[in-house]
């Protein structure tokens, strides 16, 4: 921290306040971009009922917008780091609640464009305006991330960056989890007539409205940088041109440690399958809720949603026993993991359709709790092993492996379901995990880190 800081306790108290305010603001800034893309999933079920779109197109559409998604993190990224992230975040949400009304009025405007509400010209003209503007929120969605990271490690001293980041990260799940639980209220109490036809547009509608809010809130209350409100920089912060970055010796290093480390590519394997169970569930449950076990589509919303809360705390135990009894070997942690991962889904698949409500709610969130301790600890495998100096690129790597999954969780899951059934579905998923603890079994005796190379 700065002298600045370190020395002055009004501009330190200050300082914190701006800190704080930053943390909380970008939490709810980043759980608002769930809002306009985790809807989806919650809509899906009545895409497949009111407008016939196939359970393969819808598939196409998920895979597509993931595909599109891992691109555009990257790219934005580039962008984030060379423009106002306080303009950047707010333009990125704004622009993903268009996309998300537009959605909303693809029946109708599809009907205009084609001049039928309904028949084979109107049925493709439907599916290929509503495919393309979910691509392009995969697109805009790429803006949530990117600037969030730059603010944060603005405002947040590298020592306190892990903790608060931590903190931070639970974004993800309350976005997820409080947007399933709105669009199945939705879904179960609005609408035309018993089957609530039409729900699905109030799906994109009203989170696009609370994201548009959320938009200005973003605009009002962030601020870029510390020296924008007139506070010292964090040291480190400034953008500096690190031509050591360039050397033949740092590039000898990264292929040491990341492109030529086998265990890099196999982390980044495992990835593909965490997230293949993990988008399975979370992308597709409540469709298979509600038609493999009658559920409502309320409760499926809660389901979905406590999927998420289990998955946050699942993240915390395992990082703690990591830690406490495997000594740091995350990968270790993984392969249980995914045993318990595997358990429980053939739990929840062999519950009979009239099974209460409660055992689907307890098994699933067991499944939550398992599946999210990989998608945390492989990060943490990937910087250990590669080391603090090749530490981001180690995470790139993986992480396309993870957006890579969307091809089987998506399109695949959804061939599956529709020419097959539910019951390959489930096999489907229990084979992933399966899969998946093998490919961590196989760097079973790897040490912790790759420091003392």
């Amino acid at each position: 921290m700065s002298d600045d800081l370190k020395n002055n306790p009004e501009v330190s108290k200050l300082f914190k306040r701006w800190q704080v305010r930053t943390i909380i603001v970008t939490m709810i800034g980043y759980a608002l971009f769930y809002f306009v893309r985790k809807n989806f999933s919650m809509a899906m079920p009545g895409l497949n009922a009111d407008l016939g779109i196939s359970k393969v197109n819808l598939g196409i559409f998920l895979t597509l917008n993931g595909l599109i998604y891992g691109l555009s993190r990257f790219v934005n990224g580039i962008f984030a780091d060379r423009l106002n992230a306080r303009f950047y975040m707010a333009t990125g949400l704004l622009l993903c609640a268009v996309a998300n009304f537009a959605f909303g009025f693809g029946e109708d405007i599809s009907a205009w464009i084609t001049g039928e509400p309904s028949g084979s010209n109107f049925t493709n003209t439907l599916i290929l305006f509503m495919g393309i503007l979910w691509v392009i929120n995969g697109l805009l969605q790429g803006a949530g991330f990117p600037p969030c990271a730059r603010l944060l490690t603005h405002w947040i001293p590298p020592k306190e960056l892990a903790t608060k980041m931590s903190v931070w990260n639970t974004s993800h799940s309350i976005g997820a989890g409080l947007v399933v639980i709105l669009c199945g209220y939705i879904m179960g109490n609005m609408g035309v007539g018993e089957n609530h036809v039409g729900a699905w547009k109030w799906c994109f509608w009203i989170p696009a409205g609370i994201s548009f809010v959320g938009a200005i809130m973003l605009f009002v209350f962030l601020r870029d940088t510390p020296s924008t409100v007139g506070l010292p920089e964090l040291p480190g912060t400034e953008t500096k041109k690190d031509e050591s970055e360039k050397s033949a010796e740092t590039k000898a290093f990264l292929r040491k440690k990341v492109f030529g480390n086998p265990l890099i590519w196999i982390l980044g394997v495992a990835n593909f399958f965490v997230y293949i169970v993990r988008f399975s569930v979370l992308d597709w449950g409540p469709t298979l809720l509600k038609q493999s076990k009658n559920v409502s589509m309320e409760s499926a919303g809660w389901i979905v949603a406590l999927f998420e809360i289990a998955g946050i705390i699942g993240m915390l135990v395992a990082g703690w026993a990591t830690d406490r009894y495997l000594k740091g070997r995350a990968h270790r942690t993984c392969v249980f993991c995914m045993l318990g991962t595997l358990i429980f889904v053939l739990i929840f698949w062999q519950l009979p359709s009239d099974a209460p409500v409660w055992m689907l709610f307890a098994t699933l969130c067991a499944t939550g709790f398992f599946i999210y301790g990989p998608q945390a600890l492989i990060g943490i495998a990937a910087a250990n092993q590669a080391t603090k100096k090749a530490a981001a690129t180690a995470n790139g790597l993986t992480g396309m492996f993870g957006y890579a999954s969307t091809a089987v969780s998506g399109v695949g899951f959804g061939y599956i379901a529709q020419h097959y059934g539910w019951n390959l579905a489930y096999i489907t998923i229990i084979v992933m995990a399966f899969i998946g603890m093998g490919v961590f079994m196989l760097m079973w005796n790897a040490k912790a880190d790759g420091y003392e190379e």
